[in-house]
């Protein structure tokens, strides 16, 4: 599987951003999705993921709320909808896929495939 995220840009707070992650090879549908973040001099984090099937969800407290996954088997694309975006919401944003299948996976060694990463900046 191979991912390639885009959507990111420069954003003022309060305003919205609606990412993409783009997956190549046939076996996406049976993988759950995830987002994480890295800022800069922290360590990448969890923030939202969405199991094979699209029927659930689970949002880091810092997102939720703010945050809405949602995939598309049939284009092989999972989006990540953030809202009222804060300036601690700047990092780059990585997608990720896990043959685990569930939505409750929140560790990045629980996804083996990543996409290059996308930078969001929040702008106060």
């Amino acid at each position: 599987v191979q991912l390639q995220a885009s959507g990111g840009g420069l954003v003022q707070a309060g305003g919205s951003l609606s990412l993409s992650c783009v997956a190549s090879g046939r076996i996406f549908s049976s993988y759950s999705l995830g987002w994480f973040r890295q800022a800069p001099g922290k360590e990448r984090e969890f923030v939202a993921s969405i199991n094979w099937s699209g029927t659930t969800t689970h949002y880091s407290d810092s997102v939720s709320g703010r945050a809405t996954i949602a995939r598309d088997n049939a284009k092989n694309t999972v989006y990540l909808q953030m809202n009222s975006l804060k300036s601690e919401d700047t990092a780059v944003y990585y997608c990720a896929a896990s043959g685990l299948g569930s939505a409750y996976y929140v560790a990045v060694n629980d996804y083996e495939y990543w996409g290059q990463g996308t930078q969001v900046t929040v702008s106060s």
